[in-house]
């Protein structure tokens, strides 16, 4: 265990059922949250914000996504 090691980042499980995920993104501000939307209400379940491509590349390989076939909404 060395004193300047990096902590391993985490990421959210994403819920099984009828989920899809989107980024919810601000148009002034530029924020990015990554949400999963349940296809029947239209309800958002905020996972993780979004700081840099890395995390959501590192988010979808550990749940199995395609960062391409995410949507953003405004």
């Amino acid at each position: 265990m060395g004193l300047f090691t990096r902590k391993k980042t985490s990421y959210p499980v994403f819920p099984e059922g009828d989920y899809e995920p989107v980024l919810r993104c601000s148009i002034c501000t530029g924020e990015q949250v990554l949400c999963a939307r349940e296809k029947a209400t239209g309800q958002l379940l905020e996972l993780m914000l979004i700081r840099n491509p890395a995390q959501l590349e590192g988010f979808c390989g550990e749940n199995g996504l395609d960062p391409k076939n995410i949507q953003k909404i405004y």
